[in-house]
Formats: structure tokens, C-alpha cells, sequence
């Protein structure tokens, strides 16, 4: 996955920050599954700047989510508790 301004859609101009900082919009985020704490690269391709994921990390938008969920939830019910319930056992 990459993005770049090569293609035929374009969404404006964008500041870069005096931290050298910029915004990717919502959009692309979204059509990238480009989360919260996704390392992204910039790379130098045919005299022009490619953002993209960084290295290995290719897991898709649905294991990104179910990554960052993980051990996430937390019960004071029993595993056997919470069948029963979700099966309408009154015990």
C-alpha cells in the first residue's frame, strides 16, 4: 500500500508544521486502514515522496483492529458465566 500525489485524485494542498507534521485526511485513513499507531515510511520514489506502511507490517485493517483489542476487555464473569447468560440460563 502506498499513497502518493502521482494519481488522478487530488485533495488540496496540505502545511506541513514547523514540527514537520502532516495531517493524512480522514479519507485515506480509512481506504488504507491506516490506524492509530500504524508505523508509516516515507521513501523517495522517482523524485517523488511515497508515504507507506513501514517494513513487514502487512496485516490487514481487520487484524489491526483485532490486534489492538486484544486482551482489551475485561469481566468479572467466568467464561462459563458469560455463555450462560448470553444462552438465557437463569442458574
Amino acid at each position: 500500500m502506498s499513497i502518493t500525489t502521482a494519481g488522478k485524485t487530488t485533495l488540496g494542498p496540505m502545511r506541513i508544521t514547523s514540527k514537520g507534521q502532516v495531517t493524512i485526511p480522514q479519507r485515506l485513513r480509512e481506504r488504507y486502514g491506516l490506524m492509530p499507531e500504524t508505523e508509516v515510511e516515507f521513501v523517495e520514489v522517482g523524485g517523488e515522496i511515497v508515504v507507506r506502511r513501514a517494513g513487514a507490517q502487512s496485516a490487514d485493517r481487520a487484524q489491526q483492529i483485532v490486534d489492538r483489542m486484544l486482551g482489551a476487555g475485561h469481566s468479572p464473569l467466568t467464561t462459563e458465566e458469560i455463555i450462560a447468560i448470553a444462552r438465557g440460563y437463569d442458574d
